[in-house]
């Protein structure tokens, strides 16, 4: 009797073991199950975010043109803005000559020229001009205009409309000489204006040169 019982505790327990081990067996493959639905679920997500990240890097890329296509682009427009500036000067230019001829016609025109004597040392301050007594120009220099006329610069100081017919011209000269002393000058010339266009050249000279201070020449 001893033994039947054993025998009937022994499979009294076996079941109790299985039940154990199938209840491990299916928590196990639900884990599983579980584990491997996230992983599915988790994968439209990361392709979407890789999606978006080529996306952005496309567009960055097309809002950031190749530096060297910039640089080819800058050039290709300073060439255009100097070949502009160089229009503009040309017309330039030729504006003024036609508005020269225009407001200056030749029948009428007179143009004043300065230019010192050659290897004079003074030191040029002002000129100033009148035409039948009327004040037509009147110029201060600088030292790197003086310069300029040092050396053999020509400046016109005057241009302007005069009937034809016979003129005076007054001249006056204010300047330094060598030694530092102040000189004025002042010297009268009689001209005729004709048809054609009056040119003449004045030619400044100091009181240390030993010629004319004021020499009035027809070019």
């Amino acid at each position: 009797m001893a033994r039947s019982s054993q025998i009937t505790n022994s499979f009294a327990i076996e079941p109790r073991v299985g039940v154990r081990h199938l209840t491990l067996v299916t928590a196990f493959l639900l884990c599983l199950g579980s584990t491997h639905g996230w992983a599915e679920q988790g994968k439209p997500q990361q392709e979407q975010q890789t999606k978006q990240q080529a996306q952005q890097q496309g567009q960055q890329s097309k809002q950031q043109p190749p530096q060297k296509n910039d640089q080819k682009q800058m050039r290709g427009l300073d060439e255009q803005i100097q070949e502009i500036k160089s229009d503009v000067l040309s017309i330039s230019a030729e504006l003024s000559l036609l508005e020269e001829k225009l407001l200056f016609p030749s029948g009428t025109e007179v143009a004043i020229f300065v230019l010192l004597a050659k290897g004079d040392s003074m030191r040029l301050d002002a000129v100033r001009l009148q035409i039948d007594g009327k004040p037509v120009a009147s110029y201060i220099y600088s030292f790197k205009e003086l310069e300029a006329l040092r050396k053999g610069g020509v400046q016109r100081i005057y241009v302007g409309n005069v009937a034809t017919g016979d003129h005076q011209l007054e001249v006056v000269v204010e300047g330094k000489q060598k030694s530092g002393a102040d000189f004025s000058r002042t010297e009268h010339f009689a001209f005729r204006k004709d048809v054609k266009p009056k040119l003449v050249g004045l030619t400044l000279a100091g009181p240390d040169s030993g010629s004319a201070p004021i020499a009035l020449g027809e070019w």
